[in-house]
């Protein structure tokens, strides 16, 4: 069977910091509503709904979807940077002869968008989908392998019975990774073609687990 490895977006293959902070202080001055910014991006990787529950009214926050959404292209997208070793990473699961895919908490038009921007070209993007919601498409996309940096992608792999290899390079550190339930914790993306090669693992190397073995 081919392999194939699905990727979270935000903080794993695109540092978004920059551009949601942008968008969430144009938001704030369009609608003359406070929104702390450098907050904000401290604790990506939830729906967007969820963040703005801390800003405004519940009668307001589709309205308030919608509206940062449709900002969004014109202010994110080329303030939005890829992480380093995210092409690498793609890469890497291509030349093995697998499957690349995104799938993303991020609405879907828009994470099209900075991968577009990017140059970077999943096998497939499915978008709008969080935590556990994450391994009804993992399951479809038959992947094996989700690679992520919240502890709510380490949960989706988990429920969609893939092995999770995460990166602490979002809101969450190494230790509440593992703590989750990561079965690898790789310190960023630039080591994953290293660990896709060895896949699925020596259980004499350190970021091998029980668990690594259970699911290889």
């Amino acid at each position: 069977m081919t392999l194939t490895v699905g990727f979270d977006l935000d903080m794993t293959l695109i540092d978004s910091r920059p551009g949601i902070h942008a968008c969430y202080t144009a938001l704030a001055e369009r609608t003359g509503t406070f929104i702390d910014a450098d907050l904000a991006v401290t604790r990506l990787g939830p729906p967007l709904a969820d963040e703005l529950t801390h800003w405004f009214p519940a009668d307001r926050i589709e309205a308030m979807s919608d509206l940062y959404r449709s900002m969004y292209p014109a202010i994110a997208i080329t303030a939005t940077p890829a992480m380093t070793g995210a092409r690498a990473a793609i890469e890497a699961v291509r030349a093995s002869g697998g499957r690349a895919i995104v799938v993303t908490a991020k609405y879907e038009a828009n994470a099209a968008l900075h991968l577009a921007h990017l140059g970077i070209e999943p096998d497939a993007l499915i978008g709008d989908l969080w935590a556990e919601q994450k391994a009804v498409a993992l399951r479809e996309q038959g992947a094996s392998v989700y690679v992520g940096d919240h502890v709510g992608d380490v949960r989706g792999a988990r429920a969609a019975g893939a092995l999770s290899v995460a990166v602490p390079t979002g809101p969450c550190d190494a230790a509440e990774l593992r703590a989750a339930g990561a079965d690898v914790v790789l310190d960023d993306l630039t080591h994953f073609p290293a660990w896709l090669a060895s896949y699925p693992g020596d259980p004499g190397d350190p970021g091998y687990s029980d668990a690594t073995a259970a699911r290889a």
